[in-house]
């Protein structure tokens, strides 16, 4: 997979060269860029940013640094500005666009919530491109122009507000990365975790046993698999039910055999239709 991010502070994404992410580089499992928007701008200033029409605070970042950037990196000619904006003042149309055309995503909290349903759907693409807005956010024609040649997705970690779009990128592309083949060591730890199924990841232990008067759950020593399974998967209804109680409302419990209907039972939850519904009195 190629992943490109343009950023006024590209540095910010200094972080994508260590641990996993790094490797994946090192090793050419991901080939990862990161470019400076100011590199495209025509003025001695290096001009990204100015007033916003129809007044309000703030600045908006100018749509042809963005165009010039965007055009570069999907046409893979982003180390040479002057190749962008030469082939722009000749008429170029842009970025080629087709059906794999690459996928445009621009962090925003006006954008679709960011799942681990979008990151394994965004792992299959060939090439992702990430545009980090700042101060306002981008001049809008930048997405509208930019949809002829991408498949544009305006992206929300969470319904709070960053001062920038690299944080958002970092966890992002973090979450995007380690799902590729050969990133993460053991592929099997990425079955069992946190949203894999809809659900939140069962409490995990280690050694020693008995730790400061806390004993590990007795079930985790037995060598009993299909009891610890089960207890694994209890515990996933339990933490589930207690912190995200929101993700239980799209969860498909038609198939749940007769013990897993007892555990959410004790949590107050009935199976109805194949949806779990909280009793009023629980």
């Amino acid at each position: 997979m190629r992943i490109d991010v343009v950023s006024i502070f590209p540095e910010y994404l200094a972080p994508l060269e260590l641990s996993l992410i790094g490797k994946a580089r090192q090793d050419g499992l991901l080939d990862l860029k990161v470019h400076d928007l100011r590199d495209f701008t025509t003025d001695r200033h290096r001009t990204v940013d100015d007033t916003p029409y129809g007044g309000g605070a703030g600045m908006v970042m100018k749509p042809e640094p963005w165009a010039q950037a965007l055009t570069a990196v999907a046409a893979g000619r982003s180390e040479d500005a002057g190749d962008a904006r030469a082939a722009s003042d000749a008429g170029a149309a842009g970025p080629p666009g087709s059906a794999g055309k690459p996928v445009l995503i621009v962090p925003s909290p006006a954008g679709e919530r960011f799942t681990q349903a979008t990151a394994h759907e965004l792992a299959e693409e060939d090439q992702l491109v990430f545009a980090c807005g700042r101060y306002e956010g981008i001049d809008e024609r930048v997405l509208e122009w930019a949809s002829e040649h991408f498949t544009v997705r305006p992206m929300s970690l969470g319904d709070y507000v960053l001062n920038g779009g690299e944080v958002a990128v970092l966890a992002m592309v973090e979450a995007i990365g380690r799902l590729l083949p050969g990133v993460v060591g053991n592929p099997e730890s990425l079955v069992e975790e946190s949203h894999s199924d809809g659900l939140l990841e069962y409490p995990v232990y280690t050694k020693p046993s008995s730790w400061r008067d806390r004993d590990v759950p007795a079930v985790l020593l037995s060598g009993n698999h299909g009891k610890i399974a089960q207890w694994r998967r209890h515990e996933q209804y339990r933490r589930t039910a207690e912190r995200r109680p929101d993700l239980l409302v799209e969860f498909d419990a038609g198939k749940l055999p007769r013990a897993d209907r007892t555990a959410f039972s004790d949590l107050g939850y009935d199976v109805v239709d194949g949806r779990l519904l909280r009793r009023p009195d629980a």
